[in-house]
């Protein structure tokens, strides 16, 4: 027989009632204690006694008093969005990068420290000196965390980054070795996962509940929300979409060696790096992403040829992610979008030719902003998800 579940702890049930009052207190710019019982069902005695606590534990204020509806005016509540910061961190690109941030995704104070080619251990401890310093800067406020977007597999439910080939990372527990030696709380994620998530939360747009948000940078991954929530399949792998092979980037080209010991891999094809490398056989001037995207926008040929090409094959993975979800959003974010209109344009024009075309007419593919602080973000937002039962779905 299988074992049944124990009843609830006081304590169990307390916290979560607490949770319950704060994520009604936050969904709302300002809201009464009398509206937050008719919203969480709990009577106005329990409401008040736990909103105390979150008022003395510094997450709640009092904000004056709002409009009477024939009584006495009550008196409103609002979540103060620097009663906890988050550290965030971004261990996706050749500098790694973090910030705290507040309860309402604000980025408060951000920090970067140079990669240098350094990977395996040195790696780990460049992480542990970026929250070290943020932590310094974080002055009185209280951290609530660290939420870290990691390259690679990453098995979120335990913290371990089960395999980032450009950090030299396997089964590395980076979520507990984080915790151990700060005494935090500690959430790691892929980066696209959480480039996903702060979009679907923090984003300029308010997206639908089902989204997904391709991330073109330094390597290629997605992140994919459904009902409102990230999805990260049963290894968390889901959306791994950059090691899926495709092709070579021309049909003159010789086929990359991906970093993950297979040919033809998606990055090799539409990933910045690639992009760059391939526009400087052509082109000697072409060293960098801000070269690449300068040309493209000039128009030469050389490198539209190049980019339209890797932007074609963007849309053949994407094609295949419309057919397997159908999902009718789709955002492409990171440095490629810098690449404008032109770059879009292909891309959707694949996605349409290679998917079925029922299903890509009802698709939109657009650009995200050109932002850098996706990973921080989201990876902060999931940790307020885990610690304060916050419902970030909008």
């Amino acid at each position: 027989m299988a074992n049944l579940p124990e009843k609830a702890t006081h304590r169990q049930t307390r916290a979560f009632n607490q949770q319950l009052v704060l994520r009604a207190i936050y969904d709302r710019s300002e809201v009464s204690r009398a509206e937050v019982a008719r919203i969480t069902g709990l009577t106005r005695t329990s409401v008040s006694a736990l909103v105390a606590e979150l008022i003395n534990d510094g997450l709640v204020e009092e904000v004056g008093r709002g409009p009477s509806t024939g009584g006495k005016a009550p008196i409103m509540l609002r979540l103060r969005p620097d009663g906890r910061h988050a550290i965030g961190i971004d261990l996706g690109s050749s500098k790694f990068s973090g910030a705290l941030v507040d309860l309402r995704g604000g980025v408060v104070k951000s920090a970067q420290v140079e990669l240098e080619g350094r990977n395996g251990a040195d790696a780990v401890e460049i992480v542990y000196g970026l929250i070290d310093s943020l932590i310094r800067r974080n002055g009185p406020h209280s951290v609530l965390g660290v939420g870290i977007g990691a390259p690679g597999l990453v098995d979120s439910r335990h913290g371990v980054v089960r395999w980032a080939v450009n950090l030299g990372w396997s089964d590395l527990p980076l979520g507990s070795m984080v915790s151990q030696r700060f005494g935090v709380p500690v959430v790691v994620a892929n980066d696209s996962q959480a480039a996903a998530v702060a979009e679907s939360t923090f984003g300029a747009i308010p997206w639908p509940q089902n989204l997904v948000v391709v991330r073109v940078g330094r390597g290629i991954g997605a992140g994919i929300i459904l009902g409102g929530k990230l999805y990260q399949g049963d290894g968390s792998g889901a959306g791994e979409i950059g090691h899926t092979i495709f092709g070579r980037l021309s049909p003159t080209d010789e086929a990359e060696l991906c970093r993950c010991g297979r040919v033809g891999c998606l990055e090799t094809v539409a990933s910045m790096p690639a992009m760059v490398a391939a526009a400087h056989r052509r082109l000697a001037t072409i060293t960098d992403e801000q070269s690449l995207i300068d040309a493209f926008r000039a128009g030469d040929p050389q490198v539209s040829d190049v980019v339209l090409h890797a932007a074609q094959m963007l849309g053949e993975g994407i094609a295949a992610m419309i057919a397997a979800l159908n999902v009718n959003h789709v955002l492409i974010i990171g440095p490629a979008t810098e690449l404008g209109d032109e770059y879009l344009e292909a891309v959707r024009r694949q996605a349409e030719t290679s998917a079925l075309p029922m299903l890509a007419k009802q698709t939109q593919i657009e650009l995200g902003e050109t932002r850098g602080d996706d990973v921080v973000i989201g990876a902060s937002a999931m940790l307020m998800t885990q610690e304060l039962g916050l419902s970030l779905a909008r």
